[in-house]
């Protein structure tokens, strides 16, 4: 199960994919190719996502997952 306290490297690593999803959502460093550390809610929050857009994220993230 995917949460909000993944690391983006564990995420990347297990699905590969998140980086489109991410990329929809404005999270688009990853694709840059900026080095992008720590985890999917303190990225998120640096972009000024909301808690209630990361919960979002996350449930589409475990969609992803299965």
């Amino acid at each position: 199960m995917i949460t909000k306290d993944i690391t983006i490297e564990e995420l990347v690593d297990k699905i590969p994919q998140s980086v489109h999803l991410l990329s929809k959502r404005g999270i688009i460093c990853i694709l840059c190719g900026e080095p992008v550390w720590g985890t999917l809610d303190e990225l998120a929050k640096s972009k000024q996502l909301t808690n209630e857009q990361i919960n979002e994220i996350v449930l589409e993230l475990n969609k992803l997952a299965k």
